[in-house]
């Protein structure tokens, strides 16, 4: 059974994350918070994984990404570099161009809050194989 079940924390689940499921193995959910417009130039949402759930390699073009982790357990990587389990308080800034993905452990929910300048270049999907390869949750 899947640790610290939760409906997305603070900020509610969101619906089922059908816009940009293309680009995720396994279900997220999403809650536009704080949607761009001409006066403000970021987009805030929370977002939630199922167990399992991790979204493909992707890139942010001219701007970045802050992840402000609020339940759960989740995986963050940047290509060539080891994976990082992330814990409620966790943050995380990605500068701009850096390749890398996020998502939940296998066995956790995960809730983010993500605040994104810029566009999104998505790359491939995080494979079954590197998944696998990382370690389990330390509780």
């Amino acid at each position: 059974m899947a640790k610290n079940k939760q409906q997305g924390g603070l900020f509610g689940l969101g619906d089922k994350n059908t816009a940009y499921q293309k680009y995720f193995i396994g279900q997220s959910y999403l809650n536009s918070l704080i949607p761009a417009d001409d006066n403000i130039d970021v987009h805030v949402a929370n977002v939630t994984f199922e167990p399992g759930c991790r979204n493909n390699w992707h890139i942010h073009h001219d701007g970045y990404q802050l992840l402000l982790v609020t339940a759960g357990e989740g995986w963050y990587q940047e290509k060539g570099k080891p994976a990082r389990l992330l814990h409620p308080g966790d943050t995380v800034a990605i500068h701009q161009g850096v390749e890398h993905w996020h998502g939940a452990t296998k066995d956790s929910w995960f809730s983010h809050i993500a605040i994104t300048k810029g566009t999104t270049e998505w790359l491939a999907p995080v494979t079954d194989a590197e998944y696998a390869q990382l370690g389990t949750s330390n509780d």
